[in-house]
């Protein structure tokens, strides 16, 4: 079966995006390749904290994260080469779209005050980056196990050309732009 937001998709977006002439082929539509979503944690802290940051992403994306290691050692910030400073997931296909569609749905409208994301954080080639400052804002955080909060960054990479065609595929597939 296929996940709602894909079904989404199909059935409105790529019909909305064939209206407008600008593309002559199918392949040429864009769409959203992967998500990745990167946890870093302070060098600082004691030595759970990577560990509790890797548990709070496997409960949020169903997989498990990637250790990211420093590569240079940097002795102003306490950092030793080979230190492992954060993880990372990257999603894609069905999964993928399921962490968007709660990311949308279910995430984004819990944080406090919330009117609607920056629609100004696309990197020029199309892709969109988010920061959350706190991790308990999912749905599948149980709050009284958090120990500290922890935030995230979310970048959605898409197909798109111009931030414009990128902005406009992830209005159509219901990101809360302001």
């Amino acid at each position: 079966m296929k996940p709602r937001l894909y079904q989404k998709y199909i059935d409105s977006v790529v019909p909305e995006l064939k209206a407008d002439g600008t593309y002559q082929n199918v392949h040429q539509y864009p769409r959203i390749e992967k998500i990745v979503v990167n946890m870093g944690v302070s060098t600082t802290l004691e030595k759970g904290a990577l560990e509790d940051a890797s548990n709070d992403l496997t409960l949020i994306t169903g997989r498990k994260p990637v250790l990211c290691r420093a590569k240079k050692s940097v002795s102003n910030f306490k950092l030793r080469a080979g230190q492992a400073i954060g993880c990372r997931v990257t999603l894609r296909r069905e999964v993928m779209y399921e962490f968007f569609d709660r990311l949308v749905t279910a995430a984004l409208p819990r944080i406090r005050d919330f009117r609607g994301i920056s629609s100004k954080a696309f990197d020029g080639r199309g892709n969109y980056s988010l920061g959350i400052s706190d991790q308990s804002i999912f749905p599948e955080i149980d709050l009284d196990k958090v120990k500290r909060t922890q935030g995230m960054d979310i970048t959605i990479v898409t197909s798109a050309q111009t931030d414009d065609e990128a902005r406009r595929l992830l209005k159509l597939m219901g990101m809360p732009f302001a």
